[in-house]
């Protein structure tokens, strides 16, 4: 296997100490930040994404591979920012106001953050205006709620509305998700999107975010 494969399969198996012992063997190799992060880093990420989503592994083992993923972006990221690599984009997340159940967003970012987005993740619990605020503050593209009471599916309307109100609904797209929402309600309430699952909403995000 080549060095990068090599530092694949280490992220695959959420091996933080190889990740980060590679990803240092690859830049004094003076290979390519970018190939390092793509075909290394990134692919590693998109494999336990797959493997997520066909309920192969389940979240343990997603946090153990993001770990391994930010070993081994502290050295590589400031290779990426001197190299002028950009990045996919950036993301508001929030659990809507009135709703603490963050799990679902978290793993969403973690995921988005494997595939290169930059998060602004305001957490749970996060009024409408707040988070219109923040991706106004932010110039983020997307905009990603959660939601797993059925008494705050309606803060999701109320962002999507204010986005409208403001005339920034062109800019900023808005995808939904969380275990009571489906494609009809986020239709419903205007939403760009939905996606029922972190994997998913990976790919979503991204042709939200016009870097499909």
């Amino acid at each position: 296997m080549t060095l990068l494969a090599d530092l694949a399969q280490a992220l695959i198996r959420g091996d933080r100490l190889q990740v980060s012992e590679l990803t240092c063997q690859a830049i004094a190799e003076s290979m390519s930040p970018k190939a390092i992060l793509d075909d290394g880093l990134l692919a590693g990420m998109k494999v336990v994404g797959v493997r997520f989503r066909e309920r192969e592994i389940f979240l343990p083992e997603v946090l153990m591979a993001a770990r391994a993923m930010y070993a081994g972006m502290g050295p590589l990221k400031p290779l990426l920012v001197a190299e002028g690599v950009p990045s996919q984009g950036k993301v508001v997340l929030a659990t809507v106001r009135g709703d603490l159940h963050d799990i679902g967003k978290n793993l969403v970012g973690i995921m988005l953050q494997g595939a290169g987005f930059e998060i602004v993740d305001l957490g749970f619990d996060v009024g409408p205006a707040a988070i219109v605020q923040a991706a106004k503050d932010h110039g983020v593209e997307v905009i990603g709620m959660s939601a797993l009471l059925t008494t705050t599916m309606p803060a999701m309307r109320e962002v999507v509305d204010l986005l409208r109100a403001e005339k920034l609904d062109g800019d900023v797209r808005t995808i939904v998700g969380g275990a009571p929402l489906s494609e009809e309600y986020a239709r419903s309430i205007g939403a760009d999107a939905y996606a029922p699952d972190a994997y998913t909403a990976v790919d979503v995000v991204k042709r939200l975010a016009g870097v499909a």
